[in-house]
C-alpha cells in the first residue's frame, strides 16, 4: 500500500504556473515575481497578471481597469434579492449565495469558450466588492451607495461601504490587502475549486465551491477569528493571562501557524508594515502595539520556549489593517475573497487548460 498522508500534507497533486512557495525560506511569488515587488502595484494590474499570466502594458492595464469599472455594478433585481439575504455572523454566507444568483444574470453563462470565461472573470472581479458592499449596506440597513468610477478598486469599495472618499493611505492599504489575498497556491479554497472546474463545471460554480472552503476558521474565517481575539484581548496587560489560558486549554490561537510556512509569512510582514503606517495616520498606536506584544509573547512560548517554528501568518495583522479601517469583523472573510476571486479565476482557466478529472483515492478501514 501506497503511504498515505493525512491531509494531504506534502503531496504534490499538479504542475502550477500561477505561484510559488518556498515554505522554508517564507518566499511567495506570483507568475514568478516576489510578493514585495508587487504591493506597490494597483490590484488591477495584479489581478490581470494572475489571470493572463503577464504584467499588462499601459494599454492593456488601462482597457483592463475601465471593464473592470463598467461592470462594477450589479443588476436591480439582484440588489432586491439581497434584501433577504441573513448573513448573521458570516456575510460570506450572503456572498455565496449572491455569486450563485448573478450567474443567472450572465448571458454567457453556459458559453464554456474560452473568451467567454475571461468575460465573466472580469465581471467577478469587478462584481465582488459591489456585492459585499451591498450585503452590508441591507444588514446595516443603511442605503445602497453606487460604485465609484474614479476610485481604485480598494478605494471603491471602502467608498461604497462608509459613503465617504476614504483617504489616500486608507484606499492604498486595501488594495495591497487585495493584492496579499489574491493567490496562494493549493490552499483549500484554491484546490475544492480546482477540483470542481477538473468535472468541466462553470466558474461560478468552482467559485462558490471555493467560498465555500474559505469560510472555515482553519482557512479564511481565520482573520475574522483574530478580529475577535483582540477584542476579547482589550488590553497589553492581558495577554500573558490569555495565551496562559489558551495553552492550558490546548486551544488554537488565531493568526499563528502554518502548513506550509516554517518561518514568518512574508505576507504577514507586509501587512505589518501597513498596519503601522494607518496606526501613525490615525495617531492611535494602542491596538498596533497590543498586536505587537502578542506577537512578541508568543514567539518566546513557541519559538524560544518551545523550539516550534509557529510565527504570524497572513491573518494576523491583516486583522490589524481591518479594524484600522473600521471594516465590521463580519466581512473579513468576504473581503479576503474580494482578493482571492482573481487567484481563483487562474486557477480555474489553468484546470481547464490541462484537465484531468481530479480523483484521489481512499484507503478503506
Amino acid at each position: 500500500m501506497e503511504e498515505m498522508k493525512k491531509g494531504l500534507e506534502g503531496v504534490v497533486a499538479l504542475d502550477t504556473r500561477i505561484s510559488f512557495i518556498d515554505g522554508a525560506k517564507g518566499i511567495l511569488k506570483y507568475r514568478g515575481i516576489n510578493i514585495e515587488e508587487l504591493t506597490d502595484l494597483p490590484y488591477d494590474t495584479v489581478s490581470y497578471l494572475l489571470i493572463n499570466g503577464k504584467l499588462p502594458n499601459e494599454l492593456e492595464l488601462i482597457e483592463y481597469s475601465q471593464r473592470i469599472r463598467e461592470d462594477r455594478c450589479v443588476n436591480a433585481k439582484l440588489l432586491e434579492m439581497l434584501k433577504n439575504i441573513y448573513f448573521g455572523e458570516e456575510a460570506l454566507d450572503g456572498l455565496r449565495t449572491a455569486v450563485s444568483l448573478i450567474s443567472h444574470f450572465d448571458y454567457e453563462n453556459d458559453d464554456h469558450s474560452s473568451n467567454a470565461n475571461k468575460n465573466k472573470a472580469i465581471r467577478l472581479v469587478a462584481k465582488f466588492p459591489t456585492i459585499v458592499a451591498a450585503l452590508n449596506s441591507c444588514y446595516e440597513g443603511h442605503e445602497y451607495i453606487e460604485p465609484h468610477s474614479d476610485l481604485s478598486h480598494g478605494g471603491n469599495f471602502l467608498y461604497m461601504l462608509k459613503g465617504c472618499i476614504p483617504t489616500e493611505l486608507e484606499a492604498e492599504a486595501l488594495e495591497k490587502d487585495l493584492i496579499l489575498s489574491a493567490e496562494h497556491e493549493l490552499n483549500p479554497s484554491t484546490f475544492s475549486l480546482r477540483i470542481a472546474a477538473s468535472t468541466r463545471s462553470d466558474p461560478y460554480s468552482a467559485i462558490i465551491c471555493g467560498l465555500c472552503t474559505l469560510k472555515g476558521n482553519l482557512h479564511g474565517g481565520a482573520r475574522k477569528g483574530v478580529m475577535e481575539m483582540l477584542d476579547e484581548i482589550r488590553k497589553p496587560e492581558n495577554i500573558k493571562g490569555y495565551v496562559a489560558d489558551k495553552f492550558e486549554k490546548r486551544e488554537k490561537i488565531m493568526g499563528f501557524g502554518h502548513r506550509v510556512y516554517k518561518t514568518w509569512d512574508p505576507r504577514a510582514r507586509l501587512y505589518k508594515q501597513v498596519a503601522k503606517k494607518l496606526a501613525l495616520e490615525k495617531g492611535d498606536r494602542y491596538l498596533f502595539d497590543m498586536a505587537e506584544e502578542l506577537e512578541k509573547v508568543l514567539y518566546y512560548e513557541f519559538v524560544e520556549k518551545r523550539g516550534k517554528a509557529i510565527y504570524p501568518n497572513v491573518d494576523f495583522y491583516s486583522a490589524v489593517v481591518y479594524k484600522y479601517l473600521d471594516i465590521p469583523s463580519e466581512l473579513a472573510t468576504s473581503i479576503f475573497a474580494m482578493g482571492r476571486v482573481s487567484g481563483w479565476i487562474a486557477h480555474c482557466m489553468e484546470q481547464y487548460s490541462e484537465n484531468k478529472v481530479i480523483r484521489p483515492r481512499a484507503h478503506f478501514v
